[in-house]
């Protein structure tokens, strides 16, 4: 099992508020990819600090005796501890107000894969026929095809798409997305901010994905996003065989 991972600050923002990270814990692989929001550098601060707690935590955490339940709790709590610290930042400084992060996070076993997630930044599953979304995006477009009120086509064109419905760091706690998948062979895993799932469809991905040796796959994700503009920062981790 293996994992490349790349962020770019794209060709419109002034700095690049993504973040990302993956280790090996024994055979395993964690990765995390979260995107910042807040005024001036606070979203920087918030990707970044999120990032470092939640390993912090999950490395405190972590025994590989853990039952897969137990791992579910904390990928959990881990998200909750980047929380708590970016929570209290922001109101130790009123320059920092309104900052906050998404974090979507995989966990990689031999034969289990454990995502968490808070606001838009997306994990996908890659599979021989196409990609197909884990994580379900908390933003108000989202919401309003869930309520019904919109289609499907007009969530993708939304002009609150962008706009969160959850993030790490708002409000004192935040409520966290779990998933569980086994597998009996392998599992490839795609995590992205919206600089990517944002600007570029799931068939475009999948091209990439498809086309492009293991090794370069990162590079050529941020390419495709570039291509299309560059709007946003953007960043993708690849988990695979």
């Amino acid at each position: 099992m293996r994992f490349r991972y790349g962020t770019d600050i794209g060709l419109r923002r002034d700095e690049n508020q993504d973040a990302v990270r993956c280790e090996y814990f024994g055979h395993n692989i964690l990765a995390v990819v979260c995107d910042g929001m807040g005024g001036e550098r606070a979203g920087k601060e918030a990707s970044h600090i999120a990032i470092d707690e939640f390993f912090q935590r999950f490395s405190d955490g972590y025994s590989e005796n853990l039952t897969e339940d137990e791992i579910r709790k904390l990928l959990i709590s881990s998200i909750s501890a980047a929380n708590s610290v970016i929570y209290t930042r922001a109101r130790m400084d009123f320059k920092n107000f309104g900052m906050g992060t998404t974090c979507v996070a995989a966990f990689v076993t031999a034969d289990t894969a454990f995502v968490a997630n808070v606001g838009d930044s997306r994990a996908y599953l890659i599979t021989d026929t196409g990609l197909y979304s884990i994580t379900t995006d908390h933003n108000v477009a989202s919401l309003l095809y869930e309520q019904g009120k919109i289609t499907e086509e007009e969530m993708a064109v939304h002009p609150q798409k962008h706009m969160l419905t959850r993030a790490v760091g708002v409000e004192k706690t935040v409520l966290t997305d779990t998933f569980t998948l086994t597998y009996e062979d392998k599992i490839n895993l795609l995590l992205c901010s919206d600089g990517l799932s944002g600007y570029c469809s799931d068939d475009e991905i999948y091209d990439i994905l498809s086309q492009t040796d293991f090794d370069t796959a990162a590079e050529a994700l941020i390419q495709l996003a570039l291509n299309k503009g560059g709007r946003d920062n953007v960043t993708v981790a690849i988990i695979g065989d």
